[in-house]
């Protein structure tokens, strides 16, 4: 799935999609990967930290977040044109174990737990060169847009 195919599942845009590609798809759809190239254009390297650029926890954990919504609308069959969305519910066990920086290719992968009265919880982990760099449990909320 390239980028044009990743805008119809996210209502993200630039600079805020941080889902270049999506690469695998289960059949079953458990299970997603997909990965966000990162250069120093990106604007959160300008000022974290100016001396040594390293991605924030926190924009990993929202690609993350964003690769498991594709994967839940993939789930329940809609898109945002639909009049659904997911909206990031809730973070647990959330670790970093190594800096992400300029130059990195973070792979993003996603496997569905459980879903439980619209909401969905996900294992995620993101890689760089097969090393984990993040891996937490994330809920997204299935929420109607009002179009």
């Amino acid at each position: 799935m390239h980028s044009q195919s990743i805008q119809d599942y996210l209502p993200h845009q630039y600079p805020f999609l941080l889902v270049d590609r999506v690469t695998a798809i289960s059949e079953d759809a458990s299970f997603i990967q997909g990965y966000k190239n990162l250069t120093m254009n990106e604007e959160f390297f300008q000022g974290h930290f100016p001396s040594y650029p390293i991605m924030p926890g926190v924009m990993m954990m929202e690609a993350l977040a964003q690769i498991s919504g594709i994967l839940g609308m993939i789930i329940i069959q809609k898109r945002p044109k639909d009049g659904e969305n997911f909206l990031f519910a809730g973070m647990e066990n959330v670790r970093f174990k190594r800096p992400v920086v300029p130059g990195d290719q973070l792979v993003l992968q996603s496997q569905f737990v459980f879903q439980r009265r619209g909401v969905f919880k996900f294992h995620v982990t993101a890689r760089v060169d097969e090393k984990i760099v993040a891996q937490a449990e994330i809920l997204l909320s299935q929420q109607k847009l009002d179009i």
